[in-house]
């Protein structure tokens, strides 16, 4: 009978005094009454005179911190509290921001001083070809040298550099293939916008459990959207290099037939 008695104990939430949440979230007493006073934190329980905080609230305070993190304001975030019943729903809600913002790429940006470059692109390092780069947002100047955002990339401007590729017509490869990778990127956001996230541009709130499911679906869409693209990208090269090559091919034997006749043509005349 003993432990009947003691086992709702054992799982009933933690409260908290004021003091004592404010200890646990790691902000000062005066930072969440101002909280309260601005309504980003739902009534405490009353018991008399003392208020009673539990777990939601503190887990309310944390989301708070989160989205100050994110640089949020505070009139921001009441309004997206208030799209939601709970801290819960914030927090799902905060998930799904994170889920479409974070990086779709996983690239390592290299720096490298101004000797390196100069080893690796000689003469071909002019004021143009920088600019070029520049431009497009593939670089940032600095002093003693630049970053790339990319070391794949910048390894792969080096490679065709030393094959004897113009570093500018590197550049304007990478120019006229960034035009096309973004029209296929928004042509894959534009099929998540209108299947995925519809709800999102409603007024309505999410129902409850919603941001969670969507966040799922995103984290599960966004490495099928690289397949897609690396596959259709390997394809393509497989069809462009056939059609280039059977037309070589053709020149070369037409360019043979035509060599081939007018050695005939030759003989012919000598003959006569």
């Amino acid at each position: 009978m003993e432990k009947l008695r003691s086992a709702p104990a054992a799982t009933a939430q933690r409260e908290y005094r004021v003091e004592e949440l404010a200890e646990a979230a790691g902000i000062t007493t005066r930072t969440l009454r101002f909280y309260r006073e601005r309504k980003l934190l739902q009534p405490p329980r009353k018991e008399g005179r003392i208020a009673w905080y539990g777990e939601a609230h503190l887990a309310r305070l944390r989301v708070i911190a989160e989205l100050l993190e994110r640089g949020h304001t505070l009139g921001g975030i009441a309004e997206l509290i208030g799209a939601g019943e709970s801290g819960r729903d914030v927090a799902e809600l905060i998930g799904l921001e994170a889920a479409i913002v974070a990086p779709w790429s996983d690239e390592t940006p290299v720096d490298l001083d101004w000797d390196e470059l100069k080893a690796a692109f000689g003469d071909q390092l002019t004021e143009a070809n920088t600019a070029e780069s520049v431009a497009q947002g593939w670089i940032t100047v600095r002093e003693d040298g630049i970053t790339h955002i990319s070391r794949r990339l910048m390894d792969a401007t080096t490679a065709l550099v030393a094959e004897g590729v113009p570093l500018s017509v590197v550049l304007e490869a990478s120019r006229r293939t960034q035009e096309h990778v973004d029209a296929i990127a928004e042509l894959f956001v534009g099929l998540v916008r209108e299947h995925l996230l519809g709800a999102l541009a409603d007024d309505r709130p999410l129902p409850p459990g919603e941001a969670a499911h969507l966040t799922e679906q995103i984290l599960r869409v966004r490495p099928l959207a690289r397949t897609v693209a690396d596959a259709q990208f390997a394809l393509a090269l497989d069809r462009r290099v056939h059609a280039e090559y059977d037309e070589v091919l053709r020149r070369r034997r037409q360019d043979g037939g035509e060599d081939a006749g007018g050695s005939e043509d030759a003989g012919g005349a000598g003959g006569v």
